[in-house]
């Protein structure tokens, strides 16, 4: 993507590297974002100084100056910061919000690249783009195409469950596992209003709401999110074979996304664990199927701050600056 007249970036010197502002660099997510940020030589990375954080008119100085902003805070302080940059007009520089502050916004493009073959083409030209969760990372992934291509129904009553390392629950969580005062699993979300289900329920075009049941296991990073199917029920009655191909084409060619072959599937004796993706921007996808059984198992593989954060933020700000995939 070239940039154009109006859009070039903002720093002078090495001539054209756009600036990028992380806003609230101090959580799990925008360390990550700043860790890979490190490791990147084409953007120029601004901060602000502690005592000015909450200052508006500084940070909105510093805003006028860059590209791109990151935000990784609170909804309440998203929201905040955006209203900001609206009132800053032609200045305004492109934001990509971390939070769930306006992931089911009609106004924001949806920072999944992968969701449907135009998406990532919709993030490029975005001035406003919301990243995804890291739950509804792996289950739209899985259930989007299935949706597109007929085999489930948009009314299927769809269950997801999937466990996650402590790192994805904030301060408060991470404190009690790392001091040894947390269980060691347990379930939540069983209020059935959990936040990642308004985007799971959208952008896998599905009418009825999911049964959603995350839990978090004692470990830092890495993520399965699951979707049990009965075969019979799904519309022509599939195969797994059928399932795994549609997933195989709509991500055919894809970067960051694999469809795992299934014999590879096969293969894995009945087993899976959650951290071989840690520190990668990957999302793997598998099919379980039992044809004596007529029943399967959908399930992501990925990193819950790499491809369903931080990963995942770097990748949107590259699309967003008009900058080579990596």
């Amino acid at each position: 993507m070239t940039l154009t007249d109006s859009h070039q970036p903002k720093t002078s010197g090495a001539a054209t590297k756009p600036a990028v502002f992380v806003d609230g660099a101090s959580g799990t997510t925008g360390l990550g974002i700043q860790e890979r940020l490190r490791l990147q030589n084409d953007v120029v990375v601004k901060s602000i100084a502690e005592d000015k954080r909450k200052d508006a008119g500084a940070k909105r100085a510093l805003m006028e100056e860059v590209d791109l902003v990151i935000l990784c805070l609170p909804d309440d302080a998203a929201k905040e910061t955006v209203a900001l940059i609206d009132s800053m007009g032609a200045s305004a520089p492109k934001v990509l919000d971390a939070s769930t502050a306006f992931r089911v916004a009609s106004d924001w493009t949806y920072g999944f690249p992968e969701l449907t073959p135009d998406q990532a083409d919709k993030i490029k030209a975005a001035r406003k783009v919301a990243n995804p969760g890291c739950y509804p990372t792996g289950g739209i992934a899985l259930l989007r195409p299935l949706v597109d291509a007929g085999l489930l129904q948009a009314d299927y009553p769809v269950t997801i469950n999937a466990v996650s390392g402590y790192s994805g629950g904030g301060k408060t969580m991470i404190a009690s596992f790392e001091d040894g005062s947390a269980p060691s699993f347990e379930l939540y979300g069983l209020g059935f209003e959990h936040k990642h289900l308004p985007e799971t329920q959208l952008y896998s075009k599905l009418t009825r709401r999911p049964i959603f049941v995350p839990s978090v296991g004692n470990y830092r990073q890495g993520m399965l999110v699951s979707v049990p199917l009965h075969l019979d029920t799904l519309s022509g009655k599939p195969g797994g074979a059928d399932l795994h191909a549609v997933l195989a084409k709509r991500y055919a060619g894809s970067s960051y996304v694999s469809v795992m072959p299934l014999e590879n599937a096969a293969t894995k004796g009945g087993r899976l664990e959650p951290e071989a993706l840690n520190e990668t921007n990957k999302l793997e996808l598998y099919v379980f199927a039992s044809e004596k059984h007529r029943q399967a198992v959908l399930v992501a593989r990925l990193d819950n701050l790499g491809k369903g954060a931080s990963g995942a933020a770097v990748q949107n700000m590259r699309l967003m600056l008009g900058l080579a995939e990596q």
